[in-house]
């Protein structure tokens, strides 16, 4: 009978130990195919056997596409590589964004005798963050807690910022991180010969290539200086718009410098969606809390202000969204995150389903005003335009639809929806300026509460009529030392569901202590 050697029993081959497993895990428009194509040319050229392979996620961030590389040196006759990654047995972990580095980690791609962790800090939130009325952000300091442990060497870093401060795309700079990080055979040259060998945008993948290695050598990323006056430079239009926008970015500068960068933020968020004649309209609003301000507050008044006049204004309508549509840039960006090559077609289709609301809104005011108060119209119209509507907007038909409708913004200060819109944000203004100069923290805090408003239609509508309850409860806290208290936990609760569940708790709260009080003084 034939004996064994038990010395081998449960031991790995040695050619296993020479195989080196990269994972990385990107999401679209984060170049995480040309990252994997570079290191497979690089171990190729550097005469390594190399097999990549991916697991593509889901589109609008709801998973990232896993990328996975093994490579063995030509050493090894016939390798035979994996198609996937396996928990605990991942040499290089290369994370395009802070939370697929946490994913990676719970996944159990990362362990702390042999991988390698790469990754950017920066966040590209995914659905299920978006979707939260409120905050619903995952906490980034605790991903970055779990990489300190979790890794053998750990490497994080903004490399989107080092990529984008010279033109480029994180891919770039992540190689470069790989590069700095010693846990590939191979020297810096072989790595920047893989990018030459490419042909496609050569010179500032390069440039991000160093960037990205630097800055995973420093440890450190080196923060821009902050202007102490906005930059108003770049903007661009006709020359009468151009003297315009000149006089209304002068206002701002003479403005406190705690507001400024707001103001310019709304400036700029109100020009685009109309024009400069409304922006005028934007900076009196402001200035109008600025003249109740004081340093001594840290003009928190203005600084809410700022931010939430310009988002009153610039609301989501018909022409808005038809105006987002047709612009160059979302081709642009639609094409980059499709990674639709050179010489090839893209075909969109635009879904629309504008509802009774929206499409009285069009209207002019004092007709709108008619047919909105008519059930019967209102019945008319959703049974005659109830049926979504597909556009192809990559088609000169569907494209130049949209783009007349974006182009009716001259029109739009005399649509029924403008002046609901007026009305609203005149009664919300008025209600802040009610609580000045004696009760400045309430204000504050009725300017606040326009977070609540955001979004196009149903979302809409929703926020707005939870908006419109924590006003009308307002009332039963004003006279109360922690009134803006009770408003900041209002706001929130009616952050945390869309049913506004949350919310009504809480004002059923604050009217159980108000009848205690009536009780007690009667």
């Amino acid at each position: 009978m034939a004996g064994t050697n038990s010395d081998t029993i449960g031991k790995a081959h040695p050619d296993l130990e020479q195989i080196i497993k990269i994972a990385i895990m990107a999401v679209g428009g984060q170049g995480g195919g040309v990252l994997t194509n570079w290191i497979e040319s690089l171990a190729r050229t550097e005469g390594y056997h190399c097999q990549a392979t991916s697991v593509a996620g889901v589109a609008q961030r709801t998973g990232a596409t896993i990328y996975y590389i093994e490579m063995a040196p030509a050493s090894i006759p016939t390798p035979v590589f994996a198609l996937a990654p396996s928990a605990g047995d991942v040499d290089v972990l290369i994370a395009a964004e802070l939370a697929e580095a946490g994913r990676a980690i719970t996944r159990g791609f990362v362990t702390p005798d042999r991988t390698t962790l790469i990754g950017s800090t920066h966040r590209s939130l995914a659905v299920s963050e978006k979707t939260v009325p409120g905050n619903g952000v995952a906490p980034s300091e605790e991903i970055l807690a779990a990489t300190e442990i979790a890794a053998r060497t750990r490497i994080m870093a903004d490399m989107e910022a080092a990529a984008v401060s010279v033109g480029s795309v994180i891919s770039a700079s992540l190689f470069g991180a790989l590069a700095a990080s010693g846990a590939l055979p191979f020297p810096r040259e072989a790595f920047e010969k893989a990018i030459k060998g490419s042909g496609k945008g050569v010179d500032s993948s390069l440039r991000a290539f160093a960037a990205g290695h630097d800055l995973a050598l420093n440890g450190e990323i080196r923060e821009p200086e902050t202007p102490s006056a906005p930059a108003v430079s770049n903007a661009a239009g006709p020359e009468g718009a151009m003297r315009a926008w000149s006089t209304l970015s002068a206002r701002i500068g003479d403005m406190p410098e705690p507001v400024r960068e707001l103001a310019l933020a709304g400036l700029r968020k109100v020009v685009d969606f109309q024009d400069t004649d409304y922006g005028l309209v934007y900076l009196n609003r402001l200035e109008e809390f600025l003249a109740c301000d004081h340093a001594s507050r840290e003009f928190r008044l203005s600084r809410a202000a700022a931010k939430y006049i310009a988002n009153a204004l610039a609301y989501d309508d018909v022409i808005r969204v038809a105006d987002l549509k047709t612009r160059a840039d979302r081709f642009d960006r639609i094409r980059d995150e499709m990674r639709v090559a050179d010489g090839y077609s893209m075909r969109i289709t635009e879904y629309l389903h504008p509802g009774v609301d929206e499409l009285i809104g069009m209207l002019p005011a004092k007709m709108g005003n008619r047919l909105d108060k008519s059930e019967t119209w209102r019945k008319r119209i959703d049974r005659w335009f109830s049926k979504g509507r597909r556009i192809r907007s990559d088609r000169l038909f569907g494209f130049f639809t949209l783009y007349c409708l974006g182009g009716l913004r001259g029109w739009r200060r005399r649509t029924f929806r403008h002046s609901v819109e007026m009305a609203h944000m005149d009664r919300w203004l008025g209600t802040a300026r009610e609580y000045l100069p004696d009760r400045y923290d309430m204000a504050v805090e009725v300017l606040n509460c326009r977070r609540l408003i955001k979004g196009y239609s149903d979302t809409h509508a929703r926020g707005q009529t939870k908006f419109d309850r924590v006003l009308s409860a307002a009332r039963l806290v004003d006279q109360r030392t922690d009134g803006p208290q009770w408003m900041a936990r209002m706001r929130e609760a009616a952050l945390k569901d869309e049913d506004g569940k949350a919310l009504e708790g809480a004002i059923r709260t604050i009217e159980t202590f108000t009848e205690e009080r009536q009780l007690e003084t009667a």
